[in-house]
């Protein structure tokens, strides 16, 4: 509990800037209103699509608030922010099945362009499940980039988790047959793969992750599979087109949310889950190998709104 309450803490903080663009312009429109009126919703749409929010999300959250105004019978402007909360929240929720893959054995493929926080997130992903008791065995198949390897080599130590690599610049899916490979002789329970993500090629990483894909297919068919993609939440829209142009060459199956901390465009995690229907199965905010934490929609929206914990 003393963990969830000190990244609580720091999730508000690291929040903060989101919570200026976004918040902030929501109080004072509660405060500036004294009616609830065509204006009144209208603001409050351009406030959530000025946060990054996502017009998708943003019409069902001001569709939601519409409807939970009308049933409660509310007339007071003030009286609405816990149902526009509530609206948020409930955007946001991905559930219990959403980490299926810790309760099997699994492959977990991690891709993402260069200087999202990519390689580190793997990391930070292979301590979490070796702290749940998970035998882990990572991949460092992300042969292109120079130290990529080295980088996580340097994660697993600090882990304390095999590691298979490769040399530099050879191929990918070569790594992930020899770690497969380690991963059913070690019964491990998560094979971790750090792969790749040179979109501006996405022929070349289509071919690449086909490839790794016929190598699991094949040589690992019982292990559950899960493709997370690493985004940096600084880019804000930006990456909402990554994840977009990934899920056209991948079948993705959650987002882990970077640099959440240093970012006024925190409202991006609702948008890629409205508009791409991937949930956020993840968020880092910090340095620290337990700043990557699950992501919680109602952790989230309270740390955004200093709801819940702090009244």
């Amino acid at each position: 509990m003393e963990e969830k309450k000190g990244f609580f803490k720091r999730l508000a903080e690291g929040l903060s800037k989101t919570r200026a663009n976004i918040v902030s312009g929501i109080d004072s429109i509660f405060g500036g209103f004294s009616s609830i009126d065509d204006d009144f919703y209208e603001e409050i749409e351009e406030t959530l699509i000025m946060g990054d929010l996502g017009i998708n999300a943003t019409t069902s959250i001001i569709e939601d608030l519409k409807e939970k105004v009308k049933e409660n019978h509310i007339k007071e402007p003030a009286e609405c922010k816990k149902y526009l909360i509530d609206s948020i929240r409930q955007q946001m929720d991905v559930g219990e099945t959403a980490y299926e893959f810790e309760n099997r054995t699994s492959v977990v493929l991690v891709i993402g362009v260069n200087g999202v926080g990519k390689t580190t997130s793997v990391g930070k992903l292979a301590g979490k499940l070796k702290d749940q008791g998970k035998k882990v065995v990572l991949a460092a198949a992300d042969t292109f980039r120079a130290a990529a390897g080295e980088q996580l080599t340097e994660w697993a130590n600090r882990a304390g988790v095999d590691i298979i690599s490769g040399q530099e610049g050879s191929d990918p899916a070569s790594v992930v047959y020899d770690a497969v490979a380690a991963a059913k002789a070690r019964h491990a329970d998560v094979l971790l793969c750090d792969t790749a993500g040179r979109l501006h090629n996405k022929k070349n990483l289509m071919n690449e992750l086909g490839k790794i894909n016929r190598i699991l297919e094949k040589e690992y068919p019982e292990a559950y599979r899960e493709t997370l993609v690493v985004l940096d939440g600084t880019t804000g829209q930006n990456a909402l087109v990554q994840a977009r142009e990934f899920s056209e060459v991948a079948d993705i199956t959650g987002i882990i949310l970077t640099k959440l901390d240093g970012t006024a465009k925190g409202g991006i995690a609702v948008a890629i889950h409205s508009e791409l229907g991937i949930p956020v199965k993840y968020i880092g905010v910090g340095e620290r190998i337990d700043d990557l934490q699950k992501f919680d929609a109602e952790q989230f929206v309270n740390a955004l709104f200093l709801a819940g914990e702090n009244e």
